[in-house]
């Protein structure tokens, strides 16, 4: 019985602990579709580099949904540094964060560096 109980414990605790991700499948993928047509000018095109400070542009088509959320939650607050960035994430809401990272990381994209997302995020 004991046993029982403690690993009911652990489990609820781990629940807790993980609520965050379970909200992932909760945004609304077409129009996270529509919504990344501002992300394809930069994360759209295949070995773009940014002009200054240079840097390679990632691509963020299939990308992890977690990480989606995290990275504009953290460009959204500050704690994360790219004006760009920052100055796009601070007009989305937390639905808005969802849906974006619910279709980006739909995407499925071949394995390399060479697979080509500019499709996959583009105007709709």
């Amino acid at each position: 019985m004991t046993r029982t109980l403690l690993t009911l414990g652990f489990v609820g605790a781990a629940m807790l602990v993980s609520g965050p991700t379970l909200a992932q499948g909760q945004g609304n993928k077409e129009r996270g579709r529509i919504m990344v047509y501002t992300c394809a000018g930069c994360h759209g095109v295949t070995g773009y580099e940014n002009a200054y400070p240079r840097y390679h542009v990632p691509r963020i088509a299939g990308q992890n949904y977690e990480y989606i959320v995290s990275a504009l939650n953290e460009y959204k607050k500050g704690t994360r540094s790219h004006p760009t960035m920052q100055a796009q994430a601070e007009s989305f809401s937390q639905q808005d964060i969802m849906d974006i990272a619910s279709y980006l990381s739909s995407i499925k994209v071949g394995p390399g560096p060479k697979a080509d997302t500019s499709a996959q995020v583009s105007k709709p």
